[in-house]
């Protein structure tokens, strides 16, 4: 049996509405800080469709008003599940914009695993959408994913990163950090996102790093979503470097 579900986020960005339209309803601009890669036919009726690690979901375009308000909603499965979601966009003084982010739909049997994964996964995605806007405005994000099943408690996991970053001790907002990555430049940035249990961010001059543990009926998952800003990086170089060095990262 399906379970309805609504979930509500804000945020005040510092962009104008018409970089948050770009930012939410084009394929380019969702490619810049959110999951996988999207395309996105502009016009209501139109059809939108979200790539990752192989699975394609699609949608419809149920509201298209440049500048002010994007949603779509996706085909019910055979047990009636769907997700639905809305963006409203509202200008602010001084060239600044509030994003409310309104996702519904029905879930399926393990509901309340899903819902609370989504309000965890919002809160880094939306911080990402943040960052780009402010570090990263009118470039183009190249995505880059990576995923480590089996790979243990939050506690296990994060001190793993950390150990990778050169911290020791708790990771926390405004570190320093240095990651070495096997057929990759040295990057040296910044924890620009601390949501421990859950997430961890990192910005550099050209790219922006995500780090998320998502426990599961099926086991633990450390997932591995970066957005890369310079024109010169190869994305698929990139995404076999990360891939492999989620594999060999040394998880108590």
């Amino acid at each position: 049996m399906g379970h309805h579900f609504e979930l509500q986020k804000d945020i005040e960005l510092a962009a104008t509405p018409d970089q948050v339209w770009e930012a939410i309803a084009t394929g380019p601009g969702l490619d810049s800080w959110f999951m996988g890669r999207s395309e996105v036919e502009p016009r209501e009726g139109g059809r939108s469709s979200l790539t990752m690690a192989g699975h394609t979901d699609e949608a419809t375009v149920t509201a298209w008003e440049p500048g002010k308000r994007f949603a779509n909603r996706t085909v019910p499965g055979p047990d009636g599940s769907f997700l639905a979601m809305e963006y409203l966009i509202e200008g602010r003084d001084q060239g600044s914009t509030v994003l409310r982010l309104v996702q519904s739909g029905v879930l399926g049997d393990n509901w309340e695993t899903e819902y609370e994964a989504m309000k965890a996964g919002w809160d880094m995605y939306l911080g990402t959408l943040a960052a780009y806007l402010a570090h990263f405005p009118g470039r183009t994000g190249a995505p880059v994913a990576a995923f480590r099943p089996q790979a243990g408690t939050p506690d296990q996991v994060w001190a793993a990163v950390a150990g990778a970053f050169g911290i020791a001790g708790p990771i926390e907002e405004g570190q320093r950090v240095r990651l070495t990555v096997d057929g990759l430049p040295p990057i040296d940035g910044v924890v620009d996102l601390a949501g421990l249990p859950t997430y961890v961010g990192v910005r550099t001059d050209d790219a922006l790093y995500r780090f998320l543990h998502s426990g599961t009926d099926r086991g633990n998952v450390l997932v591995l979503g970066h957005h890369l800003y310079a024109a010169d990086q190869d994305p698929a170089r990139a995404e076999q470097a990360w891939q492999a060095w989620a594999d060999k990262l040394p998880i108590a």
